[in-house]
């Protein structure tokens, strides 16, 4: 559909940031009247060219800025082509999505990349060009669309911190273009990047070690932070920030409405530092903010963040000067696995204790697992006060997580194993982890109905959380690990893809069956979602505490808003716990509607209860 003109709108809003957004990039780059002329022409352009569709759709959320912080969303995360082949595929399968109650899609990398050396779709060859075997950016547009017309945001990682090396970029700078070398990070010698080694930590010390490479065509070395194939962009160059944030918003108005940042941390790099959450990196994330809140501000940036919570929270900016709208509640996620294999929750009390004090403006993207491994960053210091120490402890996590330890119900698989640091991270299913997959292997119907229930449990506390819960495609079915990688050589060393098999659309079938695993894990988790949907006690905006249980077993987790009190209690011991919970109020089970006793409330084993109370119907 053609564009109205209406530069009207575009002049108002970038009235509106013009002083700090000048400031902010004549700080970066040095008053550099050039850049900053091609930049400000550069969003105008942008503008012009976004549908009238999606500035509808600006619109309607700029009147509503906190579209997203309700209890109305639920994200699913998925792979293109493990899902349906093909985006035309997604869009022949969307009635499955609004099935499963989602209404936020997030479609992994599917941008260009090189076969074999794509590190899952994040070494970008083209921000313009959909993998072809996916489809084109004009079937990612139609899909965009159609779930537009359904209610459902897009998401989409925006892979910045660096490009393949089959990028144009990179192919010219290998063939001695010094401009686009300048686009990268080039050195003649190993001198300098022998000074960056001694401060920059590495990402995958055992599979890609170091921090650059050799690049024999160019004669030079060249900054890899992740993987040889990936070279790091030069964020202090203005020509790659005008580039990547016009490529960022090309995406944006494809129809993309939540714009993951992948990396972001790194963005920036700086000698005798460990070019890691920087100064600068803050600022570059503030000039994108403002410059979606220009071009395109029904448009969201979610920050991938995978840090402890000091780093994490700073990527919100501050109420004044906001930063990303949404970021990952990494620790939780990893807490939570600890505490599944530990069965104490005083880890995941205090952390989650820390995440309730922060102010009610912050988004968390709340997920059980993600396309990603398991990573034990857990709070050491708190955990040796109970004589956990962190290497015994992340291999006792690990023993159990893959089923190692006696009578450990669960099956995982390591990724990036470091005997010597004891540092391997973990990779499998919701379901595989939580015992489903050996119980059945077993044909050991209570330890079936126990990890079934510690599934949906998991599933049920993701729910409590204020933020937005997101499902792994195939979790909402308890999808078990996919072996099957094994045999491909191109995936066969990355263990990861232990957990990003194909959707079993014949398992998928028998979700309305509540006799199979499927069934009874799709209609629990449909129904926790219905709960949440109708009831304003899961609003961003509640208050939000721990509940004193009396015991390390039992999580409990209360909230509050407008009238309605929720009580939540998650075992995660492996018999039925009875609790007392002193809390004002005359408490019902949110799932049968029967009172409950709250100083005498019995959790099943692995399970949970829901409990509210409604002051307004006093």
């Amino acid at each position: 559909m053609a564009q109205t003109d209406d530069s009207a709108v575009f002049s108002t809003r970038f009235a509106r940031h013009e002083n700090e957004l000048k400031q902010l990039y004549f700080k970066l780059y040095h008053n550099d009247e050039q850049a900053w002329s091609f930049f400000v022409d550069m969003l105008r352009r942008m503008w012009a060219a976004r549908k009238d569709e999606l500035r509808a759709l600006d619109a309607a959320r700029e009147s509503d800025p906190a579209w997203y912080k309700g209890h109305e969303l639920v994200g699913m995360l998925m792979y293109v082509n493990a899902f349906a082949k093909t985006l035309g595929g997604v869009r022949e399968k969307l009635d499955y999505i609004q099935d499963c109650g989602v209404n936020y899609l997030h479609l992994m990398p599917l941008l260009e990349s090189p076969e074999g050396r794509s590190d899952g779709g994040y070494a970008v060859s083209d921000f313009r060009k959909v993998q072809p075997e996916l489809g084109t950016m004009e079937d990612l547009s139609a899909l965009a669309d159609e779930c537009h017309r359904r209610g459902i945001s897009v998401c989409l990682d925006f892979v910045m911190n660096h490009t393949s090396e089959d990028h144009e970029w990179a192919r010219r700078a290998r063939a001695g273009d010094r401009a686009m070398q300048e686009r990268y990070f080039f050195y003649d010698d190993w001198s300098e990047p022998n000074e960056f080694e001694k401060t920059v930590p590495q990402v995958f010390p055992t599979t890609a070690p170091g921090n650059f490479s050799w690049c024999e065509e160019a004669g030079k070395v060249v900054m890899t932070t992740f993987y040889p194939y990936q070279w790091d962009l030069n964020y202090a160059n203005p020509a790659v920030f005008n580039d990547m944030t016009e490529n960022m918003l090309y995406l944006c108005n494809q129809g993309v409405d939540i714009i993951r940042l992948d990396a972001v941390p790194y963005i920036w790099k700086e000698l005798g530092t460990n070019c890691r959450n920087l100064p600068q990196v803050h600022e570059l994330v503030r000039l994108m903010r403002m410059v979606c809140e220009i071009v395109c501000p029904g448009t969201l940036l979610l920050g991938e963040v995978v840090m402890e919570p000091s780093k994490v929270v700073p990527y919100f900016g501050s109420v004044e000067k906001p930063e990303c709208h949404l970021l990952y509640n990494v620790t939780t996620m990893a807490s939570t696995w600890h505490t599944v294999a530990t069965k104490d929750v005083r880890l995941l009390r205090h952390q989650l204790g820390q995440v309730f004090a922060l102010p009610k403006e912050y988004g968390f993207l709340n997920y059980l697992r993600c396309h990603d491994d398991i990573g034990w960053g857990l709070d050491y210091d708190f955990l040796q006060r109970f004589g956990m120490e962190e290497v015994a402890h992340k291999k006792y996590l690990n023993d159990y997580l893959t089923g190692k330890w006696p009578g450990s119900p669960a099956r995982g698989e390591l990724y990036n194993d470091d005997p010597r640091l004891g540092d391997a991270r973990l990779c499998g299913t919701t379901a595989s982890l939580c015992g489903v997959e050996s119980a059945r292997y077993e044909k050991d119907e209570s330890k079936l109905d126990w990890a079934l229930r510690l599934d949906l449990a998991l599933h049920a506390y993701m729910f409590t959380l204020s933020g937005i819960p997101v499902l792994y495609s195939g979790d909402e079915i308890a999808q078990e690990n996919d072996y099957g990688y094994h045999n491909d050589p191109l995936k066969a060393a990355d263990s990861r893809y232990l957990h990003r098999g194909d959707m079993n659309w014949q398992a998928a079938a028998r979700r309305r069956d509540p006799t199979t695993p499927e069934g009874r894990v799709f209609a629990g988790i449909k129904a926790m979602e219905q709960l949440r949907a109708e009831h304003r006690v899961f609003d961003g905006a509640a208050d939000v505490w721990i509940l004193d249980t009396r015991d390390d077993s039992v999580l409990g987790i209360g909230r509050y808003y407008r009238g309605e009190k929720l009580l939540a209690l998650f075992n995660f011991a492996e018999r039925e716990r009875q609790v007392s919970v002193n809390e004002l109020g005359d408490f019902r089970d949110l799932f049968s509607g029967e009172e409950a006793d709250k100083f005498a409330l019995t959790i099943p084993a692995g399970g949970f209860r829901w409990l509210l109370c409604d002051f307004d119907e006093k």
